[in-house]
Formats: C-alpha cells, structure tokens, sequence
C-alpha cells in the first residue's frame, strides 16, 4: 500500500505550523483541500494521526513518530532541489535564521542580500532555548545562539564573546559611577529576562557562586521590555556589552569582578551543512571574523 506524497505533505504542514488553516496558507491550497488530503491519509492506514477540536490540533502518538519521518523526508527533498538548482547560482530560495540577538548577525545578513538577492531570507526572533528548538524542528536553516552548545547533530561557529554590564536609568544612585561589583547586585531590584534567557542564567549562576542573593524586581520577555523596565526606574538591568546599544536614557556600569563572557553561537544542523544556501551563508560569515 504505497503512501500518497501529496498527502504526507499535507499532514506535515499541519503538524509543524499546528493550524489546517495556517497549512493551506503555506502550501497555496484551501483548508478543505487540506483537511481532504489528511482525512485520506488517515482512513487509507485506519489510523488517527491529529487530536482535533474546534480550537486547534494536537498530534496522537503516532502522529509525534510519523513527523520525525516526514521532516527528514522534506529535508532531502529540500536538498535534491538546490542540487538541480545549483546552475541558477542561488538566484532564488530561501533562508531562515532563528536568531536571539539579531544585531550580532545583521552585517552578515546585509552581505549574503547583496549578493544574492534572489534569496528571501527571514529572521525569526526569541531567547536561546525557542532558536535551538527551531532550528531541530526544521523550522530554521540556522540559529544564533547566546551560548556555547556541544552536540554532535550541531555544526557551531562561534561570532563573539563579551562581557557582561550592568545598567541603570539616568536618574537611578548608581548613574554617577563608573563601575560595579557583583555584591552590589546582592538583593538589589533586578530586571531580569524570561526563563531560558541566557543573561539571566549567566547572572544567577555567578551571583550563586559569589553566595549572593537575586531579588526580582520584575520579569520581562526580550531586551527592549528589560530597556524600557529600567529606563521608568523598576530595576537594575543585565545585558552583554555587545547588546548595550546606544540609548542616552540609560547608563552602562561594566561588573568588575564578573568572570562569565557571554557567547553568540551560529549553528546549523550537520545534516543540512552541505545544502548550498547554508554552507554560502557560513562562508560569508567565516570571511568577516
């Protein structure tokens, strides 16, 4: 009983973007023709593949195991196109970079555009733990990572490494200084990143080594919510020195005694190295370090 191609494609678009709707989008088909080919799929092998109700979709067991399949499948086939593209000198593609700090990857971005602006490259934004998962979940051609990762799956390529600083509003006591030490963080109002944010676990495991304590003063999701935190005087923020930017509301206090460096990482899957859009993109990246 062969498997219909149409219809595990179908299935995989509604497994990774988790909406029949969001599927037909992607794939230029209307969301019947989707729902069509799914409920084919799943009465030609009488199994059931999604959980479904009238607010989303969730994959069965069975469902979990046959996505594995079909994203390695997708990924070869991705391949086999660029390879009987070759000819067409990447003049058309796409890229995908799943990035925690765009800033750090821009220049390199602006130079692949130029000399490829056939390709459509999209940068997609969140905290080190949300790219890497990206990346694994085929969603991403590459990631940006704020870290040093070691795993065999991974090709890595380290861009940078810098410290971190500490900064406050103008109007905050400490705007006055040139510097700070980690005990002057001890229970001092924090602005602290979401959970997965690397500054923040780089931050916490030095303050716990120094035997100092972490005190909240709120929680915020990304940099600029952190900025801005701080710039109306809630707290103290953390960033690496390469983030820091140039705003005049706020000021940069370098942490004298603060050992950790803060990496950006980019990876890619070994597995997908070799597809011509990638191993181009790391080529550029690799002339300007």
């Amino acid at each position: 009983m062969s498997v219909s191609h149409a219809q595990l494609k179908a299935f995989h678009a509604v497994a990774v973007h988790g909406s029949f709707t969001r599927a037909a989008e992607r794939l230029f088909l209307s969301q019947p023709a989707i729902s069509d080919q799914v409920r084919k799929l799943e009465e030609r092998f009488g199994v059931l593949l999604f959980h479904r109700n009238k607010r989303s979709v969730r994959l069965t067991d069975l469902g979990e195991r046959l996505l594995g399949i079909t994203q390695r499948l997708f990924v070869v086939q991705a391949e086999a196109q660029e390879l009987l593209q070759d000819s067409q000198a990447l003049q058309t593609g796409s890229l995908v970079l799943a990035v925690d700090a765009p800033v750090h990857v821009l220049p390199q971005i602006a130079r692949f555009c130029e000399r490829y602006p056939g390709i459509r490259v999209r940068i997609e934004t969140g905290n080190t733990d949300e790219s890497l998962a990206r990346l694994f979940n085929y969603q991403a051609d590459l990631a940006l990572l704020g870290r040093d990762v070691s795993d065999q799956r991974l090709l890595t390529l380290t861009l940078r490494s810098d410290p971190m600083v500490a900064f406050v509003a103008q109007t905050h006591p400490w705007a006055s200084r040139s510097s700070i030490c980690l005990a002057d963080l001890d229970d001092t109002p924090l602005v602290l990143r979401e959970v997965g944010s690397v500054t923040r676990q780089t931050l916490e495991e030095e303050m716990s080594q120094a035997g100092l304590r972490i005190r909240a003063a709120i929680q915020v999701e990304g940099r600029e919510a952190a900025r801005e935190a701080v710039v109306v005087g809630i707290g103290v923020g953390v960033v690496s020195a390469a983030e820091f930017g140039s705003d005049s509301r706020v000021i940069a206090l370098p942490i004298t005694d603060c050992k950790r460096r803060l990496t950006e990482t980019l990876v890619c899957l070994r597995e997908q190295s070799s597809r011509r859009v990638v191993a181009t993109f790391l080529d550029i990246v690799k002339e300007h370090l």
